[in-house]
């Protein structure tokens, strides 16, 4: 017996007028995330697509020199002493007529709750290796959770300007332990200190990298793939070996086909370096086509379309004190279905009450600015007095609740030890709201009469943020 797909229709609020325009904003949007094992290079490409979507002026350093900027996304004061990205971002831009949602995501195998969390919110994600090193560990673990949830991959091999893995090798790993044909839709024009550009099976031209510097957006030029000036740029025998290498992949190579990458069956496979920004260009010209448009969502009521011209979505991040001077806290809301308005009422269906979504943001890591109005695919912040949790559902008039936000079981407990006792309410302020986030979870052990503070995490290193942040945002010092 064939099972049934249930679509849910939401009482429709707008004409017809109102509605084209709906539709036409939503199939604007992409709304994707970036994942890697730590160190492939994730935060300097986010860096990278901000400065060529046109969001910065000059890309920071993952770790800043002193005088120089730091990178947007980490925002943190600890990500920019330790290098690291802790916590999930929010990066908005437009690019080629796109409106570009950028979900930046932890890479560090600590943070991997809250990067799973977020990759609820994606609709794409960008797999990135680094070709010196390969699949690594987290990269596997970040894959499945993407195939789990059928997110369609593109995979961007980063690091060329290092001496790495050859391309077929790297192409057979990836098939072999991920266990998804690759479709290369460019090829590297040499390797190393020698990698300057790349060629372009989709478009069949030759790009040359201008070169130029590494904060600063640098284009690429179309040459012939048999030009003297691609010969003396790589020499002639490497040239040789890439017009083979390219004829070889037109015979034997994987055909990219659009239904089998939204599908997961095939991953589209572009090289290039973050760093020195070679195959940039090209890159995310293919990838503002290639990301599909918010897609349909799984309610416990059935399908609801992206389309669908009611308001709806869900909470997949809580974020304190982003501006400490206010102490805020910030829900990070996906869009669903319809059209968001400031100051519009909605419902709570966990609690049933009706809500007023009065103070809206858009983000820029933790810059931030007003939205009056947004759609489906997009991330709104709202402004929240702890009313919101991971995995709430907001919605008009008909109550839509959508599938779980994974939680894990804790797998490392510290006990909390207060140095000043007189700090003790500042103390569970800080821990209250800290695991609300759910990067910790708090417990107390009732057979002790002092009953100090247990925490729970994922991974070791979400305790040293913890003692970071509340010494930083609460003024606790702790043992």
């Amino acid at each position: 017996m064939l099972a049934r797909t249930c679509y849910v229709t939401l009482p429709n609020p707008m004409d017809d007028e109102q509605y084209k325009r709906l539709r036409a904003e939503v199939a604007t949007r992409r709304t994707f995330a970036i994942i890697s094992h730590p160190d492939a290079g994730k935060t300097t490409l986010t860096e990278k697509l901000l400065l060529y979507g046109g969001a910065l002026h000059m890309a920071g350093a993952v770790r800043s020199r002193s005088g120089g900027r730091h990178t947007a996304s980490d925002w943190m004061e600890i990500e920019k002493q330790r290098g690291i990205s802790v916590s999930s971002s929010v990066l908005q831009f437009d690019y080629q007529g796109r409106h570009m949602n950028l979900l930046d995501t932890p890479g560090h195998n600590d943070f991997s709750e809250d990067t799973y969390r977020t990759l609820s919110a994606a609709d794409t994600a960008i797999m990135l290796i680094d070709c010196v090193k390969g699949v690594e560990p987290q990269t596997i673990k970040l894959f499945q959770v993407c195939r789990m949830r059928g997110i369609p991959i593109v995979t961007f091999v980063n690091k060329m300007d290092r001496d790495g893995k050859d391309p077929f090798e790297l192409l057979d790993e990836i098939e072999r332990v991920l266990g998804i044909p690759c479709s290369p839709a460019n090829w590297p024009l040499g390797s190393g200190s020698s990698f300057v550009g790349v060629y372009d099976r989709w478009r069949n031209t030759t790009l040359l990298f201008d070169g130029g510097l590494r904060s600063q957006r640098v284009g690429m030029h179309t040459i012939e793939l048999d030009s003297p000036e691609l010969a003396e740029a790589i020499g002639e025998n490497a040239l040789a070996k890439v017009r083979d290498e390219v004829e070889l992949l037109g015979t034997a190579g994987t055909a990219f086909e659009r239904e089998k990458f939204l599908s997961g069956q095939v991953t589209p496979v572009f090289f290039g370096s973050a760093m020195t920004n070679c195959g940039l260009d090209p890159f995310l010209d293919h990838f503002a086509d290639l990301a599909p448009a918010p897609r349909a969502r799984i309610t416990t009521s059935g399908i609801l379309a992206a389309d669908d011209p009611a308001f709806s979505g869900f909470v997949f991040k809580i974020q304190a004190n982003m501006d400490p001077q206010h102490r805020d806290r910030i829900a990070f809301l996906r869009i669903c279905s319809g059209k968001f308005l400031r100051g519009m009422n909605v419902l709570h269906p966990r609690t049933g009450k009706t809500l007023s979504l009065a103070r809206s943001v858009q983000f820029m890591a933790q810059e931030r600015t007003v939205v009056d109005e947004a759609y489906s695919g997009d991330i709104v912040g709202l402004w929240d007095p702890g009313v919101l949790r991971i995995g709430d559902s907001l919605c008009e008039a008909t109550p839509v609740e959508f599938e779980g936000i994974p939680r894990f079981s804790p797998e490392h407990f510290v006990r909390v030890r207060l140095d000043d006792p007189l700090k003790r309410k500042q103390l569970k302020k800080g821990l209250d709201q800290l695991s609300e986030e759910g990067a910790v979870q708090l417990f107390f052990d009732r057979r002790r009469l002092e009953r100090d503070p247990i925490l729970g995490a994922v991974g070791v290193l979400q305790f040293e943020v913890i003692e970071h942040r509340l010494r930083a945002e609460y003024g606790v010092r702790i043992g």
